[in-house]
């Protein structure tokens, strides 16, 4: 038989390029008659059912939505009744909530441990692969365990459009970087080249053009031929699983039947003669006359087998329209983040909790420490606590422009490592490490930056959700260079947050919160919750409340080990019972301590606290406590006015009529700081004079 494939391989192959297909037609019946709702269709590519048949079971998969033949051809080949396939494809299109994927979320190919899920944004599912492939190398060399077990190998497939992606050029680097540094990295990258991306077309760039740039080993099979694109595919895997190298294997001169999606108007960019010709070429029929002619079947068996494939597809479309859809908004809700860990030392204590300085007068000033100090004892702390943490960024081996990590790199080797700055792929490799097994608590050298890897962000944000709570990517990600500062203008002291639904995002104030605080993060993130962490510049060096006196005030005592600050906790300053309050987080907890005493001296008698509150995401219970007897407040938020997070606290508080009468709101300025100066971030003189005047 050519290319090595046996009578099984071949109408393994056929069975479910005749499965791919068929689906895809009544997923256009379905989306006629109303009743259906993802239409992006395999057309022309459904011989890349080689893929599937060819990776061995415990090998990674992550598939473009237009190769679906890979994840039909895995499943008949791990023993799945075809019946139960169609059925659970037949669910994604038609949103069943009994998707065994994605529960009802969303259409997305997958199904078994090693099989990724994809979003439908371009190639970001390429850094979550590179990550998984060199997430694989490193924890064989730490010896942990692994999803994905020595010796396997990952692929990720993208349509030809879609290599012309930021994201994927990118992780075509950082696997270059990889194969340059001797890091295993067996990764295949699957392209399939149809010609055109939508209704752009490709002018042979693919071919002519990209594909001489790459830098690893590259393998070309004719999409319409399956012998060709068995042979191939199977030498590309074996030279990515041998070599522990990324290759990269191009399907080419495939045609695209049928547009795009239903939605798709191709009469408006092809010819009615580009449309006949591409509907007439049709790789399932020549593959179909190749399994004959080689003797693998005959015509009559490939014949019954498309028939009994249709009745098959026509029933499990039949079966799945009828099955219910999710429509309360509570079960979307359910799976928006993996349950909360709770720490069993927080259960029945207070969460609101007295400030960490206040027992300073009882510390040497040798065993009291800066933030910074702090915040590197913590993380030596978790490295050596946990062997499955690792900590990666762009510029944390030497220490990094705060010093956060000085030294870990040497005393917790390859678990502290750089990787070229290119943030996608930076938040890529945290996710696919999450993936195989490992816990990633991946740093961000300043918050601006967070903005070129953004998409991964919310990749990481919306996984939990999109498998029905079955993928998630726990981890911690480190934001630094946020807010006060004069160093790098606004690219460099960045005073806005992304919060989307899914993540935990804190801000602490202070080194022994922090450091109880990113405890916290990192159970949260084995649990498979995200956990944002963010730091404020000023803070880090920090020693006093007022410089003028040099009070050495926010110098303090490492916290105990194993102490843990939980989301719901908040800490108070001042009398608990003062009945006006000021509510903030992180830089702006100082800023506000320097407003109250510039408040006494100008408003004396009047009693204020101060209520630092970290979680910046969701209100906590700790704060609705402090709350209690509250009669005025002042929320101070250090992000920009109209993008501060407390004007969502705000209106959660109100829905539950738990704000007091008299409240106002200052914050950051709407605008961006110039370089060399404070002069748009929250200050003392904002929050002294809107507590004026709500009090007034």
């Amino acid at each position: 038989m050519p290319a090595g494939m046996s009578n099984a391989d071949v109408k393994l192959v056929l069975q479910a390029a005749y499965a791919t297909s068929l689906l895809h037609v009544e997923s256009r019946v379905a989306s006629a008659m109303g009743l259906g709702f993802y239409t992006i269709g395999p057309g022309g590519e459904e011989l890349i059912a080689c893929v599937g048949a060819i990776l061995n079971p415990d090998d990674g998969m992550a598939l473009h939505y237009r190769h679906t033949a890979a994840q039909v051809a895995r499943q008949l080949k791990a023993g799945r009744p075809l019946a139960d396939i169609l059925l659970d494809r037949a669910r994604g299109h038609v949103v069943s909530a009994k998707d065994p994927v994605s529960g009802g979320h969303h259409c997305a190919i997958g199904g078994g441990p090693h099989d990724f899920l994809v979003t439908s944004t371009l190639a970001s599912q390429a850094p979550q692969a590179v990550g998984r492939a060199i997430g694989q190398g490193l924890a064989s060399q730490l010896k942990l365990p692994c999803l994905l077990k020595p010796g396997s190998v990952s692929f990720v497939s993208v349509g030809d459009g879609s290599v012309n992606h930021a994201q994927y050029l990118a992780s075509l680097n950082l696997a270059e970087y990889a194969q340059h540094r001797r890091f295993k990295c067996p990764l295949v990258f699957g392209v399939s080249d149809n010609g055109i991306a939508i209704s752009l077309k490709g002018y042979n760039w693919l071919q002519e053009e990209f594909v001489h740039k790459l830098r690893m080993e590259k393998f070309e099979a004719d999409g319409r031929d399956m012998f060709d694109v068995w042979a191939k595919t199977a030498s590309a895997v074996q030279y990515s699983r041998r070599n522990k190298r990324p290759s990269f294997m191009l399907y080419k001169n495939l045609p695209r039947r049928f547009g795009h999606a239903a939605t798709d108007r191709q009469g408006a960019y092809l010819t009615p003669a580009e449309i006949k010709a591409a509907a007439a070429e049709n790789p399932i029929g020549m593959a179909s006359a190749q399994a004959v002619t080689a003797g693998a079947v005959e015509f009559a068996e490939l014949a019954e087998m498309f028939q009994n494939t249709w009745a098959e597809t026509k029933k499990a479309f039949d079966v799945a329209v009828n099955e219910p859809k999710v429509t309360e908004r509570s079960a979307v809700q359910k799976v928006t983040e993996q349950p909360l860990w709770k720490d069993p030392a927080a259960q029945g204590r207070s969460n609101i909790l007295a400030p960490p300085n206040a027992k300073n007068a009882e510390f040497k000033p040798k065993d009291k420490h800066v933030m910074r100090k702090h915040m590197t004892k913590v993380l030596d702390e978790i490295l050596t606590d946990n062997p499955d943490v690792v900590y990666i960024g762009e510029d944390v081996e030497h220490g990094g422009y705060y010093l956060v990590t000085d030294q870990l790199a040497k005393k917790h080797q390859y678990r502290v490592a750089d990787f070229p700055p290119e943030e996608s792929c930076l938040m890529g490799l945290g996710i696919g490490y999450s993936q195989v097994g490992l816990v990633p608590i991946v740093e961000i050298p300043y918050a601006k930056y967070l903005d070129c890897g953004v998409d991964q962000y919310f990749e990481a944000a919306i996984m939990n959700w999109l498998s029905a709570g079955k993928q998630p990517c726990g981890m911690v990600v480190r934001l630094q260079g946020f807010d006060r500062g004069v160093f790098g203008g606004n690219f460099h002291t960045h005073n806005m947050l992304h919060l989307p639904p899914g993540i935990d995002v804190v801000c602490y104030s202070n080194g022994p919160e922090y450091a109880k605080g990113m405890r916290h993060a990192v159970e949260q993130a084995r649990a498979g919750r995200i956990v944002m962490s963010v730091d404020c510049t000023n803070l880090l060096n920090n020693k006093n409340i007022s410089n003028e006196a040099k009070d050495g005030a926010w110098e303090m005592p490492y916290s105990e080990r194993g102490e843990r600050l939980t989301f719901d906790d908040v800490t108070i300053y001042g009398n608990p019972k003062a009945k006006v309050a000021i509510v903030t987080y992180g830089n702006g907890v100082l800023t506000c301590l320097q407003a109250v005493n510039e408040l006494a001296k100008a408003m004396p008698g009047v009693d204020i606290k101060v209520i630092d509150n970290p979680y910046v995401s969701g209100i906590s219970w700790g704060l609705i406590q402090a709350f209690e007897g509250v009669e005025a407040v002042v929320f101070a938020d250090i992000c920009k006015f109209g993008q501060h997070p407390f004007g969502a606290h705000i209106g959660s508080l109100k829905f539950r009529n738990l704000l007091p009468n008299k409240w106002q709101v200052v914050a950051a300025q709407p605008t961006y700081n110039p370089l060399g100066t404070y002069l748009t971030f929250l200050n003392v003189e904002d929050v002294v004079e809107t507590v004026k005047m709500v009090l007034e």
